[in-house]
């Protein structure tokens, strides 16, 4: 039979996602009146992973939090199996290509290589390029018509499918990829997500999803259409549901599925008008709405400046519509980020040119036409308090906070900080974003090779979104970039923070 304590917490739990262990307290009878929390909570925690909650010390207290679904891909993974035989192979299915080749000889009513459709794709790509990199609020990328619907299926989809498989491999290794998923795209263009969510799913055990979108262009849905009959069947563990005919910036929500466990907006916000993060947090939190209760919302963007720093901003903003963020972010202090100049993003290996990208690369100019880098920026929000690492500096931990850093220039501190960055720099001069939750500038490590150790190389290993510290960084004020570098030296110690979980 259970226990009071037991279900006082399955109701605290039920009621609020994440709470404090001193709110259970004035719940339990008079026999817990005399124990000191650690004792309440040894008596807790046999029961956590079967309440499928974690309990984390937050200076005088314990939070509990949900631990999340099981991981589908183990951490340490994709270095073995079908995902890794994808990975490796570094290019989209051959039916995909194929059936995009098939698609643009079909709107162009000339073969795809015919030398008059080939001039107009390059035309079409250069012409998006260009208009990309416009300041946000000259921009006019729609997408929406004739060549440059095929533009986009022959330069930009090959990486963004590639990309959102990648993302989803990072999802099913946090355990954010239910059994059985109900999976939104806003804004899903000729389908590039649908399409990788069936083909990443066709190689994983014993999960299944149905997957809605949302598009407003008649011409995306058209291609869409074709490419989902052309490379999907039937009875598979994907169910590609047709497009929604639907603007985002006004969203008709009774016209939206409920219940939906992974919202996406990929690649997407960034065109919308406006140079507001605002309106972007807007529509977020507007078709949150339909989240489930413990859905989750991935948004990513491209990894240029502009872009990541807006994406950043924008993030900050939803925290204000009762999000949280789950990763890559990390607040270590408890504080509230400001996204200060904020320019964090990661990278894959690229994929190898499609055979499109083959033939127009035979022009002059031909490498305005093949597109095969893997860089994005990319944020993971959830309404329950779930976030990807509990962790908290112990109150007596001797790391400073990035926003007192000012205050040391040219003195050697120890810091905690999530890693936020790629690689920056080169093998001569290693350069990584970090940023603790509190940074009021941009911070950087920067190590030189030469200095480089088995005991300092974790902050290059480390994975985009880990927790770490560095032990012995001087720091240095870079007037130019108005940022600040931490100098990482033969002498500095970088190793794994400390889970502090219970």
């Amino acid at each position: 039979m259970e226990s009071r304590l037991i279900t006082a917490v399955k109701n605290l739990a039920a009621k609020r996602a994440v709470f404090r262990l001193s709110e259970l307290l004035p719940r339990l009878d008079d026999s817990y009146l005399d124990l000191s929390q650690e004792e309440v909570l040894a008596d807790i925690q046999p029961h956590l992973t079967s309440l499928r909650l974690k309990a984390v010390r937050s200076e005088d207290d314990y939070i509990f939090s949900p631990t999340g679904q099981s991981p589908v891909i183990a951490p340490g993974e994709p270095e073995t199996g079908p995902q890794a035989a994808f990975f490796a192979g570094r290019r989209i299915p051959a039916l995909i290509e194929r059936s995009i080749e098939e698609y643009i000889t079909r709107k162009a009513s000339k073969n795809w290589d015919d030398p008059e459709t080939l001039a107009r794709l390059k035309k079409a790509i250069v012409a998006q390029k260009d208009d990309y990199w416009r300041p946000a609020y000259q921009r006019r990328l729609r997408y929406a018509k004739g060549y440059s619907v095929l533009g986009y299926l022959a330069y930009h989809f090959p990486v963004y499918f590639m990309q959102a498989e990648h993302l989803l491999a990072m999802l099913a290794r946090e355990g954010l990829l239910k059994p059985s998923a109900n999976i939104l795209d806003v804004g899903t263009g000729p389908g590039v997500v649908p399409l990788a969510i069936a083909d990443f799913y066709s190689r994983l055990d014993n999960r299944k999803a149905t997957v809605y979108s949302l598009e407003r262009s008649e011409e995306h849905i058209e291609a869409f259409l074709f490419l989902r009959k052309q490379c999907t069947t039937k009875g598979a563990k994907v169910s590609v549901k047709a497009p929604i005919a639907m603007d985002i910036t006004s969203p008709d929500l009774a016209k939206v599925p409920g219940k939906i466990d992974l919202m996406i907006f990929s690649n997407v916000l960034n065109e919308l008008p406006g140079d507001s993060p605002d309106a972007g947090a807007g529509i977020v939190a507007a078709l949150a709405g339909r989240l489930a209760p413990d859905g989750t919302v991935l948004i990513t963007e491209p990894a240029d400046e502009e872009n990541a720093m807006r994406m950043r901003s924008l993030t900050v903003a939803l925290l204000g519509h009762g999000f949280t963020i789950y990763g890559p972010c990390a607040f270590l202090w408890g504080t509230r980020c400001e996204a200060p100049r904020c320019w964090s993003f990661t990278s894959a290996r690229p994929i190898l040119p499609t055979h499109i990208m083959e033939v127009m690369r035979q022009d002059p100019e031909g490498f305005r036409y093949v597109n095969t880098d893997i860089k994005y920026s990319y944020a993971i929000l959830r309404k329950d308090g779930l976030t990807r690492q509990e962790c908290r500096p112990p109150a007596d931990a001797k790391f400073l906070r990035l926003s007192k850093i000012s205050q040391h220039v040219g003195k050697r501190i120890n810091v905690a900080a999530a890693k936020m960055s790629g690689e920056l720099g080169n093998p001569r001069s290693h350069v990584i974003k970090l940023c603790d939750g509190t940074a009021k500038a941009p911070i950087y490590a920067v190590m030189p090779g030469y200095h480089r150790t088995d005991e300092n190389e974790l902050i290059v290993k480390a994975p985009y979104g880990s927790l770490l510290e560095l032990r012995g960084v001087l720091v240095r004020f870079n007037k130019a970039h108005n940022a600040y570098n931490l100098l990482v030296s033969r002498n500095t110690i970088v190793t794994g923070l400390e889970d502090t979980e219970v």
